[in-house]
């Protein structure tokens, strides 16, 4: 599936294609079947040793044009499928025609169940969600502000939920995920205790030298010290970080790739993403436009130029 997403894509951008009214009746010619393999093979990267084989359909949702699909398929590689594409009735133009399902309840198209929250309920009118890194200065920026901003202007009309996604190149990142999701299936607050000290701390672990196994220690006991605040079982507790199942974090990752998710941070709105540590008045606006689509007010505000020349700043 991945395969024929990546073809659509790509054909998107194919443009103009000169094909006679003639050959582009109902039924595919010979000529128009060479014209259109010979424009795919140029445009297209396509599997070793594929072939392609032609079907025309009826008219499509698009006046003007009628269904067209191309079927692909390797021996080598053993990929197949089909790519939908349209020819206009007059026969100057080939398109491709993509539809979207935007129907959803857009706080439920980014998965949040079974992660720590914290702010509003479940039934929150905003939800935000966060891909985030624990070894990441630039989320580590972003977690800062992000929370108690927004639970600040928005008190219980947003909830927020992280997703552990540890980038490769972070030598410490998965050990501090699997810690904080150890504390998290034990007590959310002591997920969010210890995910703020990680962040906050998490230029000094390893010492000067920044040893990996030093700052390994180091997380696990910072994450055992969150817990003990907040009364969790420390055997428990212990034994989930002794452990050290990634398969919390590898469901989170797969999460990530379905929605592009390739840099940390990366925030979803009620479903609209964007990414880095943006300034905190780009996430209201955000947020606002969340709420007004929800039939909610937003709370009035300053944006922080306006606060800060009321300062003098």
């Amino acid at each position: 599936m991945r395969l024929v997403s990546m073809y659509a894509l790509m054909l998107l951008s194919l443009g103009l294609a000169t094909i006679s009214a003639q050959d582009a009746a109902r039924e595919l010619t010979p000529s128009v079947q060479q014209r259109l393999e010979a424009l795919l093979r140029s445009k297209v990267e396509l599997p070793t040793a594929t072939t392609l084989s032609f079907k025309m359909g009826g008219p499509s949702e698009l006046p003007g044009f009628n269904k067209v699909s191309v079927h692909f398929a390797s021996a080598l590689t053993g990929a197949s499928g089909d790519i939908p594409l349209l020819i206009s009735k007059d026969g100057s133009r080939l398109a491709q025609l993509s539809t979207y399902d935007i129907a959803r309840d857009p706080r439920t198209i980014v998965p949040s169940e079974g992660r720590p929250s914290r702010g509003g309920p479940p039934d929150a009118p905003v939800i935000v969600v966060v891909f985030d890194d624990l070894e990441c200065p630039f989320c580590a920026r972003l977690h800062k502000e992000l929370f108690p901003a927004l639970a600040s202007r928005y008190e219980k009309q947003v909830r927020v939920v992280y997703q552990n996604v540890p980038i490769e190149g972070h030598p410490w990142a998965m050990r501090a995920a699997v810690d904080t999701d150890c504390a998290g299936y034990l007590s959310p607050d002591a997920y969010w205790a210890a995910v703020d000290s990680i962040h906050e701390h998490a230029g000094e672990y390893g010492g000067a030298e920044h040893k990996l196994a030093l700052a390994e220690q180091e997380i696990d006991a910072e994450t055992l010290a969150e817990g003990r605040r907040f009364h969790v079982e420390e055997e428990k507790l212990k034994a989930c970080i002794q452990k050290q199942d990634v398969t919390p974090e590898k469901a989170s990752i797969a999460i990530g790739e379905k929605f592009g998710v390739t840099h940390t941070p990366t925030i979803f709105v009620n479903g609209a993403k964007f990414e880095g540590a943006v300034p905190m008045d780009f996430v209201f606006d955000m947020v606002d436009n969340a709420l007004k689509a929800e039939g909610k007010v937003p709370p009035g505000r300053q944006h922080a130029s306006e606060q800060n020349a009321a300062a003098g700043k």
